[in-house]
Order: C-alpha cells, then structure tokens, then sequence
C-alpha cells in the first residue's frame, strides 16, 4: 500500500496488526507514529484532540486491564491509496479487572464485549476517529450496577452543573476525512433498513432479515430469532420517539470468501421523551452515537451487531434530572 509500511499486506492487515502492537504488545508509544498529532477523537463521553490523550487513554485502560486483548472480528472498509481509507472495524474486547480505573477498585471480574470503531487512515496513520464501546456490557460484567456508575461519576466531577457532559454534534471539531463512504448496495440496504426502522417501520425486520438471525445489542444483550431484533429496536426508539435519525456513514463490501457486508455510523438526536429501556420520561436532550454491521445469507440478513453507549445516554439522563 502507497505511504505504509511494506510489511502491511492491504488496510484490514494494517489495522488488525498495528491494533495487536498497540494493546497487546505493549507499544503503546508506537501511537506517536501510527495516530495523528492532532487526530480528532470523538467518543460518546467526550471528544479529544491529539494523539497525546489518545496515549494516555491507552495507558490507563491497561492499567486497569493488564490482559487486555483486542479481537478483531471484521474490518468492513472504503477508500484508496491515493484519497485514504476509512476503516469500520469491529473488535471482541476480554480482559480482567485487575486494577484501578473509571470503573473503580479491582473486582477480580473478567470481560468480553465488542467495540466498534471508525478510522481514517493515510500514509500510515489514523489521523480521524469514531469510537464506541460497550460500556454498559462491560460494567454489567464488573457487578456494577451501570446508573449507579454513572451517578457516581456525575458527583465525582462536582455534581450534574459541573459534570462533563457527553459529546454532541456541537462539540464536534472537524478532522481531515470528509467522506460518506461508498455506494455499494449493500451499505445502501442496511442504511435503509435502520431508517426504516427509526421511521418505526419495525415490520422491515421480519421483511428483510433472516428468520434465524442473530442480533447483538449493547449492554451484551444477544439472541436469536426476528422476535428479539424488534424487541431490542422498539425498546431503543420508543425512548426517544420524537429524536431526529441521521445516518453519517455508509460501506458495502463484497469480498472473496467473505458474506456480503455492511457498516453504517448513524446518529440520534432529540429528547428522552418517551418509555422505553431508560426508565421514564426525563425530558433530557440526548445525543446517540451508533454503529451497526451486517452481515447477508441466502435468506437475508443473518447478523447483526449495533452498538450505543448507553452509560453515555445514562450520564445525559442524570445531569439533566439533577
């Protein structure tokens, strides 16, 4: 590939490699060479800018999780050598919880969720991102109780006036990547698809999907069948019926000896004014960042995997209660 390292066969061996270097080699200095100086980093907590607190990030992540590992499941991509790549690579996260951290004093626990994340990547550096992970999965994992986590972060940076509030569209700093991805049918069904479905049109479910599908959801909630897909959608959108869905970027691929594939990054942004998987009406203004992947069979769509923080969704809920 033009501009990287010869020892990268193509972008998903790039980011499967340089990910394993990074986390489970311990070279967590090597992000002076792999991230951009000044790479924006937006996450549903809160956005960065730097490869500085991207280093210091990692650092007490593994302070936290010393064996940590970083599966990588899927890189669903688009892009050039000339014009960059965008990578939306989906990762099974493990480790124990060994150390001190957001998530308090060691519990001895171990974890496995999935995180999902979006990266421009150019002359051999990521110098744009998205990230998600499953917060609520993992602190479910860790015995903690997700609202009672999130409150205590809320008094521990002063109270719901002085918490740092979780990012939105506002806080957003433009980076170098402009793109929307490409326009392959198979991004293009499944943005229709999650349009479709935010447009409470969940009937699309049993119309497009695979009777047999598996759906993962945030907060490690798994299962089988079109019954649990709608269940797991209509409890998300029925907490924010009147928030605006947009969708930010969509990829299609089909490769050899691969199923056809689909990862789209999409928003939700309005008010928490509805009944659904986050208690009652609060009326708080939330903004939701998500990521979804599929895959297709003979029969539809076979896997799903979406992804929201919902300890992000919590903290907005809770500043705004007071």
């Amino acid at each position: 590939m033009k501009g990287f390292d010869p020892h990268f066969a193509d972008l998903p061996d790039y980011i499967l490699k340089i990910t394993k270097e990074i986390w489970e080699d311990r070279g967590i200095a090597t992000l002076h060479r792999y991230y951009g100086r000044d790479i924006p980093m937006r996450m549903p907590m809160g956005m960065t800018v730097g490869n500085l607190a991207t280093i210091d990030g990692t650092l007490a992540t593994l302070a936290a999780f010393p064996d940590r590992q970083l599966l990588g499941e899927d890189v669903i991509w688009s892009g050039d050598e000339d014009a960059g790549f965008l990578s939306s690579h989906r990762l099974v996260t493990t480790g124990t919880h060994t150390g001190f951290g957001v998530m308090g004093p060691p519990t001895g626990r171990s974890f496995t969720i999935r995180a999902i994340a979006d990266c421009f990547c150019i002359r051999n550096q990521i110098t744009d991102e998205w990230l998600l992970r499953d917060g609520s999965g993992l602190a479910l994992q860790l015995g903690l109780d997700p609202e009672t986590l999130v409150r205590g972060w809320v008094e521990a940076e002063g109270g719901p006036e002085r918490a740092k509030r979780p990012f939105t569209p506002a806080d957003d700093i433009p980076g170098p990547y402009g793109g929307r991805g490409n326009d392959n049918e198979w991004g293009q069904r499944l943005a229709a698809i999650l349009q479709a479905i935010m447009d409470k049109d969940v009937a699309v479910i049993r119309r497009d999907y695979d009777r047999a599908v598996r759906t993962e959801h945030p907060g490690i909630r798994g299962g089988w069948g079109t019954a649990f897909a709608e269940a797991e959608w209509m409890a998300f959108r029925s907490a924010f019926p009147t928030a605006d869905f947009q969708v930010h970027h969509v990829i299609g691929r089909e490769d050899p000896h691969q199923p056809r594939r689909a990862a789209v990054r999409w928003s939700l942004t309005g008010t928490h004014d509805g009944h659904g998987r986050y208690g009652p009406p609060s009326g708080a203004p939330v903004h939701v960042m998500g990521f979804s992947h599929a895959e297709w069979g003979s029969w539809g769509l076979r896997r799903e995997f979406s992804l929201w923080d919902e300890l992000a969704i919590l903290k907005q809920i809770l500043i705004h209660r007071g």
